[in-house]
């Protein structure tokens, strides 16, 4: 499996806490079964201003750390980007790390707020289309408004963006709204990628196989095989050049 969300580069963001529980991260998903994994820190003007250097500089770290304990996982690194109207500025000043890319465009991993779908929000995702970018939108279904309202998924898509869900709420741990929303994005094929959104050994370990064999049996292994590796594979294939 390809792993295109997580936060597991320490004391950057809310992930793991230093490098030891990074090790120990990195370990569990090879053990579920991970062979690629994209280290994306959360960018959030206000909160987490991490630049795109910093997350570089420490990104790398991680990756000779892993690579002397032998950990066998390839590493990339992007971020998720909190929707903000100043990403306009820092997109044309090429100062937001992109995930990939899907016909001929660059891909952000782009989170909205998990209390609401934000005013404007859909002019700044059809300024970024207009710009030859790509929003992949970091788990839709836990955002509250999405919830109360899944039509709002499929605006989102007609807007041109992907759908990034997350394997912990297919699985029911972030409660049964997340749940039923994942399911109804399931169903009508709105969802382009599962990811873990890994943040820690205890509460959100990378945890994959189980959504994974859930999406199987109740739909189809093409299916699981479309969301879990060859679709998160061909969107990051150019982090691994």
């Amino acid at each position: 499996m390809v792993d295109i969300h997580s936060h597991l580069i320490p004391n950057i963001d809310d992930g793991a806490r230093d490098k030891a529980e990074a090790l120990s991260l990195l370990r569990m998903a090879v053990d579920e079964g991970v062979t690629r994994m994209v280290l994306t820190p959360h960018f959030h003007i206000g909160r987490f201003d991490n630049s795109k250097t910093a997350i570089f500089e420490s990104f790398f770290e991680l990756k000779l750390a892993a690579a002397k304990q032998n950990i066998p996982i390839e590493l990339a690194v992007a971020a998720e980007v909190r929707i903000d109207a100043e990403l306009l500025y820092l997109f044309e000043q090429g100062r937001i790390p992109f995930i990939g890319s899907y016909n001929n465009n660059k891909i952000v991993l782009l989170e909205l707020p998990h209390s609401h779908f934000p005013p404007g929000a859909d002019k700044l995702i059809k300024w970024m289309v207009g710009h030859s970018i790509t929003p992949l939108i970091a788990h839709p279904e836990r955002n509250r408004d999405i919830q109360k309202h899944p039509e709002l998924a499929n605006k989102l898509k007609r807007l041109g963006c992907l759908l990034q869900v997350t394997s912990a709420s297919i699985v029911g741990d972030f409660g049964t709204r997340a749940q039923d929303l994942s399911e109804y994005l399931l169903v009508n094929k709105l969802v382009d990628v599962v990811a873990s959104d890994a943040h820690n050994v205890k509460r959100r370990p990378p945890k994959l196989r189980e959504a994974y064999n859930k999406v199987a049996s109740e739909f189809a292994p093409e299916y699981a095989e479309e969301l879990f590796c060859i679709t998160p594979k061909q969107l990051t294939e150019s982090l691994f050049i």
